[in-house]
């Protein structure tokens, strides 16, 4: 009897374990799922026309203007100079909180989010002054810090250089 009931508890055992498996491999489908996702999001975000555009204008600005100076230069398109900051500003939020990997932001926008802090931070400083509130695109700029810290300790590599022995995964 005792060996049938130790067997028993073998079993359970074997069980539980098992169990413990299935739930570790299921939570990993499960987080490659929500990073999957996550990025089709970040795809989606910059493939509108008006980021697209925010993203241009951006990209012409010298660095370094003053807030009067951009809103001269960019005129009516201000409009996508701000779609282009709250975009920042909602990714950060969404590292900071674990929704998205700051790895993700990182290969898809590192650059571009960082030009952007580099020629809009005077704008943003002084907008804050402006307005009285510090908070004035502060993701934007963490999210922008958190790159540089990124970037100072492992400087980036292209992907065509980075990947350049990539294959396709078998199916």
């Amino acid at each position: 009897m005792e060996a049938l009931a130790n067997l028993a508890d073998i079993i359970a055992s074997i069980g539980v374990m098992l169990g413990l498996v299935f739930a570790g491999i299921q939570l990993r489908q499960f987080r490659l799922s929500q990073e999957r996702e996550a990025g089709l999001v970040l795809l989606h975000s910059n493939q509108t026309p008006l980021m697209a555009r925010g993203l241009y204008v951006m990209f012409t600005l010298p660095d370094d203007l003053s807030r009067y100076e951009v809103e001269s230069r960019v005129g009516e398109e201000l409009l996508t100079l701000w779609v282009l900051m709250v975009t920042w500003e909602s990714l950060g939020v969404l590292v900071y909180r674990g929704q998205v990997e700051l790895e993700m932001v990182d290969d898809f926008f590192s650059g571009p989010l960082m030009l952007s802090w580099r020629k809009l931070r005077r704008y943003v400083e002084e907008y804050r002054e402006h307005v009285q509130r510090d908070t004035y695109m502060e993701w934007f700029q963490w999210l922008a810090e958190r790159m540089q810290e990124r970037e100072s300790q492992t400087p980036p590599v292209p992907a065509y250089v980075a990947c350049r022995n990539w294959r396709q995964p078998p199916a």
